[in-house]
């Protein structure tokens, strides 16, 4: 009995709290344990109420499970009730996965509908066009439409202008994203333009294109920061524009892992498709895709010079060279593959191309969200865009007789400012032009506004985003605008309107007799 007494004042000293230290009364371990046990279960039963015996050895439950105690409360209705937050917690997380996923298929839907309708708005437009047999390019007509009923609607109805620009946010942000890719492919069939083109003549075009290309972002960037000063114009911030979301690694290797699957295919079944042309459309895109995003994740550095628009013309023509190699077809015929300029067999090429109205109807909205910019800065804007495009064509004519380039090869260089789609119909104008060289001095043009706008401009003290948008869209049309909205959104407005006006003046003036005949007056 003396071992058990030692034992049991061992056990109360260590796992009990002390009597000096606690209100708890001391436990006595003399009575049995079914007795303790009876207790504590008529105790439990009770609740926490005050609860004593005859021998003192319990008195209040709600002190021995107190806060001060050192033991932990075990009470039933809180342990149902932490089951039921359990539950309702895993209930919760399952409706917020099930929100998300409506979320992400809501915003798809948001995406394919607003992109569709400017999609099919180009597509009407085009055939309207066709069947009136108007030469004019149909989407500078529908952007400068878009841009006037906002104007209207802005005035009527502001909020109607705003839920309008709010549902079709989602192409935009898609169409900013990928705008350089749009602008691509001929400067990716570049070497089937070219290839007819002496070495010497080719030089001397180059010399206009790098030459010109720089005196034209002057005078149109100089001017407008002239006329600023002269009418006191105040430069306010513009409005701030929303980013596209970076590029991710899934979809690189999405992209990656759809270019080998298509070309492996392409190789073993090259007409697996229905034609050639049709059959290496997947692998000839996704080489594309792969070089922008590739291209995108350079350093700023590298970027400066090696823009993500060479890297990706770059990645096509490797993949169209690799494919040309291994089926023993050659490069040329894969890139005629490329861009087939079909409706009934396009190519990868034409599927980009197929965007380009669509790109010009949205930058009516770009302008819309700057129009207190526009409108306030009006007489800089005209003024560029006109001096700028008469400076172009006249200046263009005169370095060409000046150096010696045949005169055919002069009026195909003409509209190099120009965006393709309008240059085009500038040159129609013209007896003996080459339409090819003339896709290929554009591109070859807003290839080197592309590469060098940014350090130039800054070169040039164009800090303010107007003089830096009119001078780019002015000398380097769209692919100029498209590698400086990529860096610089707020400068995007002023883009979109000189690289219209630009287009629109150019075709307006080479349409008047008197303007054509100085030209070729000029040029010999």
């Amino acid at each position: 009995m003396a071992a058990t007494s030692a034992t049991s004042q061992i056990f109360t000293h260590y796992l009990l709290p002390n009597r000096r230290h606690s209100r708890i009364p001391h436990f006595n371990p003399g009575p049995k344990p079914g007795k303790i046990s009876s207790k504590l279960s008529s105790v439990a039963s009770r609740g926490p109420e005050t609860t004593s015996n005859k021998n003192g050895d319990l008195t209040h439950l709600g002190q021995v499970f107190g806060p001060s105690s050192r033991f932990l409360p075990v009470d039933p209705q809180t342990t149902h009730s932490r089951k039921r937050v359990s539950v309702k917690s895993m209930g919760s997380e399952s409706g917020l996965t099930s929100t998300g996923l409506q979320s992400t298929v809501f915003k798809l839907l948001h995406l394919v509908v607003s992109l569709g309708i400017i999609l099919a708005m180009d597509k009407f437009l085009k055939k309207a066009f066709v069947a009136a047999a108007i030469k004019f390019p149909s989407a500078l007509f529908g952007m400068f439409c878009i841009f006037t009923i906002l104007m209207v609607l802005d005035s009527t109805v502001p909020a109607a202008a705003t839920s309008l620009m709010n549902f079709f946010q989602p192409a935009l942000l898609f169409i900013q994203r990928w705008l350089p890719l749009f602008y691509v492919p001929s400067l990716v069939v570049l070497p089937l333009a070219v290839k007819d083109i002496p070495a010497a003549s080719g030089l001397k075009i180059l010399f206009i294109i790098v030459g010109g290309w720089l005196a034209s972002l002057s005078v149109a960037g100089f001017t407008a920061m002239a006329v600023r000063k002269m009418v006191n114009t105040e430069m306010i911030p513009a409005e701030p524009m929303p980013k596209p979301s970076p590029f991710s690694s899934v979809e690189l290797w999405t992209w990656s892992g759809i270019f080998l699957i298509s070309f492996v295919s392409a190789f073993l079944y090259p007409t697996i498709l229905g034609t050639n042309a049709r059959t290496c459309l997947p692998f000839l895109l996704a080489s594309t895709v792969i070089g922008y995003i590739f291209g995108s994740g350079l350093p700023s550095a590298v970027k400066m010079v090696f823009h993500p628009i060479i890297c990706c013309a770059v990645s096509a023509d490797l993949a169209a060279l690799a494919y040309g190699q291994l089926s023993r077809s050659g490069l040329n015929p894969v890139l005629g593959y490329y861009l087939t300029k079909a409706s009934s067999n396009p190519g990868a090429g034409d599927i980009l191309m197929g965007f380009l109205g669509s790109v010009i109807l949205s930058f009516a909205f770009s302008m819309f969200q700057q129009r207190k910019l526009v409108k306030r800065h009006a007489a800089e804007i005209f003024t560029s865009v006109i001096l700028s495009t008469v400076f172009s064509l006249y200046s263009t004519a005169l370095i060409g007789r000046l150096i010696g380039l045949e005169p055919s090869l002069t009026i195909s260089v003409l509209p190099r400012c120009i965006t393709v789609a309008l240059a085009l119909s500038i040159v129609s104008f013209f007896e003996g032009a080459n339409s090819s060289l003339t896709a290929a001095v554009v591109v070859v043009t807003g290839l080197v506004g592309a590469n060098f706008v940014q350090t130039t401009l800054d070169k040039l003290g164009f800090r303010d985003p107007i003089a830096r948008g009119i001078a780019t869209a002015s000398s380097a049309h769209g692919l100029g605008t498209a590698a400086l909205s990529a860096k610089e959104p707020e400068a995007l407005p002023f883009c979109a309107i000189a690289y219209a006006l630009t287009g629109i003046f150019g075709s307006v003036i080479c349409s008047v007799p008197a303007v054509r005949q100085s030209l070729l007056a000029i040029i010999g």
